[in-house]
Parts: structure tokens; C-alpha cells; sequence
């Protein structure tokens, strides 16, 4: 009985012994499974080195940029010449308005020292004395405004009686308006009747106006355009 009492705890060393070896045995499996893992994941986390070789490509051949043209001067600047220290002239417009524009007669329009007919004709009150002469305006002139009024050439024309009318005996008047140009001649563009007693007397002074002559207005020494108003008279001596 003694003996197998020992034999029984022999047996019991034998078994506990086994249990440590296999514990410690998982110990190190299990370790050196974490680091395993451990390693795989610091190797998986580690950038990879890339080689990354350049290389130079030629540029092909591009034309060269166009030359920047040079810019021109600036344009010399040119002063306005002074106006002339004198007067001007009222100018008569060709088309009579039927109807008068609305005034205002707080506004001024022209200046009245501008009119007084001293100095140069062509300038202003407040010009330059030896300032360059304004240009002529090709404007007319009415017949209060210029100096000298334009008259008919003695035995430059007439009109010529309608023979239909003399045998009637029919007199009558036209009363025409036109404007003279700087030549002496009627511009018969601007031929206009503002009475007339038969459309035959019309007739006859609009064609035998185109060959009469005049003396031009005169302002100033210088011949201008005037707006005329002439009467023709057709009378029968009886």
C-alpha cells in the first residue's frame, strides 16, 4: 500500500510539469505570432522606394515671337487759332419757319457787344487783337444786315409778258423771294413765291431770273450772300 502511494504522486509531478511546459509553449507561439504580425504590418506600412529616372525631351523647333512694330508719335497737338477782337453778323436762315419756336426769355442768346460793328467783322467782343479771321458763313444775309443790298444789273434781263395774257389784257404781280450768291447770281434753288396774280406771270420770272445778273450784298468790304425780295410788275401801257 506504501508503494503505491508514491507511485501515485510521482505520476501527479509528471503532470503538472507538462502543464507548465505547455503553457510556457503557447506563450512563445503566441508571441511570436504578435510579432510576426507586427512585422508583416510594418513591412505592409512602409512606403515603397520608387525609382524615378527624368528624362529630357527636345522642344520642337517653334518660330520665333513677331517683333513688337514700334508705336507711332504722338500727333502734335494743334492750338486753335485766337478768334479776331471784333464783330459778327446776324445770318437770315433760307427756310422761313410758319411757326415761332417757344422763348425763353431767361436765357440770353447772344451777346450784345458781339454786334456793335466795331473791330474786325468775322470776330467776337472778346477776341485777340491780330487773332486769325473766323470763316465767312455761307449763310444770307437779310437785307437789314448788310452794308451794301444787292441791286439788278441795268439791262441784264426781264421777265417777258405771257403773250395769253397781253391779248387778255390781263396785268398782274409776283412777288418772289431768292437769294443772291456772292457772284451776282439768283440761286434759283431757293426760288420761292410769296405772291402771285397768275401762275403764267410765275413762270416767266422764274426763267428769265436764271440769266439776270445782280451787284452781291457787301459786309465788311466783302461781298456776301443776301436774301432778296423782289416785286415784278406786269402792266399794259394803255
Amino acid at each position: 500500500m506504501f508503494d503505491n502511494l508514491i507511485e501515485s504522486r510521482a505520476k501527479k509531478q509528471r503532470r503538472a510539469g507538462g502543464v507548465i511546459f505547455s503553457a510556457v509553449l503557447h506563450v512563445v507561439l503566441i508571441t511570436a505570432a504578435v510579432y510576426g504580425t507586427l512585422q508583416a504590418k510594418n513591412a505592409i506600412d512602409k512606403p515603397k522606394s520608387e525609382k524615378v529616372e527624368f528624362v529630357e525631351m527636345k522642344k520642337k523647333d517653334e518660330p520665333p515671337p513677331p517683333k513688337e512694330e514700334p508705336k507711332p508719335p504722338p500727333p502734335d497737338v494743334v492750338m486753335k487759332a485766337p478768334p479776331p477782337k471784333g464783330f459778327q453778323v446776324l445770318t437770315a436762315p433760307i427756310k422761313i419757319p410758319d411757326v415761332l419756336p417757344d422763348i425763353d426769355l431767361s436765357k440770353k442768346v447772344t451777346n450784345e457787344e458781339d454786334f456793335s460793328g466795331k473791330g474786325q467783322a468775322g470776330g467776337i467782343a472778346k477776341g485777340v487783337v491780330g487773332g486769325t479771321p473766323q470763316p465767312v458763313s455761307d449763310q444770307p444775309y437779310f437785307e437789314f444786315q448788310v452794308e451794301k443790298q444787292v441791286a439788278q444789273i441795268p439791262g441784264s434781263g426781264s421777265p417777258r409778258y405771257p403773250d395769253m395774257l397781253r391779248s387778255a389784257n390781263v396785268e398782274g404781280e409776283v412777288l418772289a423771294q431768292f437769294v443772291v450768291d456772292t457772284t451776282g447770281r439768283a440761286e434759283m434753288s431757293t426760288f420761292k413765291t410769296l405772291k402771285s396774280s397768275h401762275d403764267l406771270f410765275t413762270n416767266s420770272v422764274k426763267s428769265a431770273l436764271a440769266n439776270m445778273k445782280f451787284y452781291p450784298a457787301e459786309v465788311g468790304g466783302r461781298k456776301v450772300k443776301q436774301l432778296v425780295q423782289m416785286p415784278f410788275v406786269f402792266s399794259l401801257n394803255k
